[in-house]
């Protein structure tokens, strides 16, 4: 099952990061942006349901459809093009996750499309996907007095992350099934008032 969402065009996003910024000269950058915010959703549910927390996406709700060195002219020429159009893609319902990252699978045959265009192959290297987060591995677990003198203990979710995983695919609450045709899913449209 997935649902459409639609999203906008965005060539050379903001660097984010000293990583993005070491990659700027070389590596060649698009998005598609949306502020439906379903990886905040996601992400809260794992935090709920299961104590897993997610760091929060840099920026916001996205699906990277070009992260490739390539050649600077032919991704200028798409960015004249394409560059804040309207597009729409299909996520699926089910998350996903190596044991640190956690995602959802996306189709969109237009962003594949434009990929070729390029002189890309149609998928990304990673596949198609939107990003919930990755388990938070900042903190050692330890005790934390706060100013108001509240006890939090911090801790590295990646071992928690890696046995939740292990347990939703245990209990099947995860498949592992591989990624299904896009023609076979069934396809969920929220109508706007």
């Amino acid at each position: 099952m997935v649902f459409k969402v639609r999203g906008i065009l965005e060539f050379s996003p903001q660097d984010k990061t000293k990583k993005h910024e070491r990659q700027a000269s070389w590596k060649r950058v698009a998005m598609i942006k949306t502020d439906c915010e379903i990886d905040r959703y996601y992400a809260w549910f794992l935090k709920k349901r299961f104590n897993l927390e997610l760091n929060k996406n840099l920026r916001g709700t996205h699906v990277t459809f070009v992260n490739d060195r390539m050649d600077f002219e032919v991704f200028e020429q798409a960015s004249k093009i394409f560059n804040g159009k309207e597009i729409d893609f299909y996520v699926e319902t089910e998350p996903r996750s190596n044991g640190e990252h956690w995602w959802l699978r996306v189709y969109c045959q237009d962003a594949e499309i434009i990929r070729e265009s390029m002189g890309l192959s149609r998928e990304p290297f990673y596949g198609m996907h939107l990003t919930l987060g990755h388990a938070v591995v900042k903190y050692p677990e330890a005790v934390e007095v706060s100013e108001n003198s509240a006890i939090k203990v911090k801790k590295d979710y990646l071992e928690h992350s890696e046995y939740i995983l292990e347990c939703c695919k245990r209990h099947e609450l995860i498949s592992n099934d591989p990624r299904m045709p896009f023609e076979q899913q069934e396809i969920i449209e929220f109508k706007e008032d």
